[in-house]
Formats: structure tokens, sequence, C-alpha cells
């Protein structure tokens, strides 16, 4: 069974950092395109990042220059760093491998003084 655990959500600051982590269980990561989506409350669930086979990223524009997504495919491991967080950030943010319509359970990142 293919399953994608998350971590690194939490509370913080306006203009703080943080990294979140996806792994995977059963699966050959480097075979597929891995995203962060995020889902804010009463919200669609949106696209945030996605890094492809070949390393090539794709992000959301309100993101850009905030936000890095990087894969660790001996690692089975995919990374989203994000700086200088606003409010706005605040959602659910779920790993996934879209292409196979998996998902994560979520992490939550509040952003809020």
């Amino acid at each position: 069974q293919v399953q994608l655990v998350e971590s690194g959500g939490g509370l913080v600051e306006p203009g703080g950092s943080l990294r979140l982590s996806c792994t995977t269980i059963g699966i050959i990561f480097s075979n597929y395109v891995v995203s962060w989506f995020r889902q804010a409350p009463g919200q669609k669930r949106v696209l945030v990042a996605s890094v492809f086979g070949n390393s090539n990223t794709l992000y959301k524009d309100s993101v850009k220059g905030r936000c890095t997504i990087s894969r660790d495919d001996a690692k089975n491991m995919v990374v989203l760093e994000m700086n200088n967080l606003t409010p706005d950030d605040t959602a659910i943010y779920y790993c996934a491998l879209p292409g196979i319509n998996v998902w994560g359970q979520g992490t939550q990142v509040t952003v809020s003084s």
C-alpha cells in the first residue's frame, strides 16, 4: 500500500520559516511528479509547488521567491522550504503524487503572532 507521510508543520510568526517534509512508503519515488497542495479554511485545495523527475519545479505565483521544493530520490523524500511566511499561508499542507491520486494526511501550518 502506498503511503505519503508529511511532517514539519506548526505555528510560526509572520516572517518566519518552516520546512515541510514528505516521505513515501510502498513506491519508487523517482518515477513520479511530487506536489504540495494546501487548503485554507473554507477554500479549495490549491497547488503550491511541484517537482518533476528531472528536478524541474513549478510554483504558485504567490509563493514564488519564498518557497523552494526539492527532492531526494535516494531517501524517497521531498522537502518544501517556506520563508517569509504570512497569515495568508495558513492552511493544511498536503503532499501528493497527483499522477496516481495518492495523498498524504496533511500537516497544519499556522502563521500568527
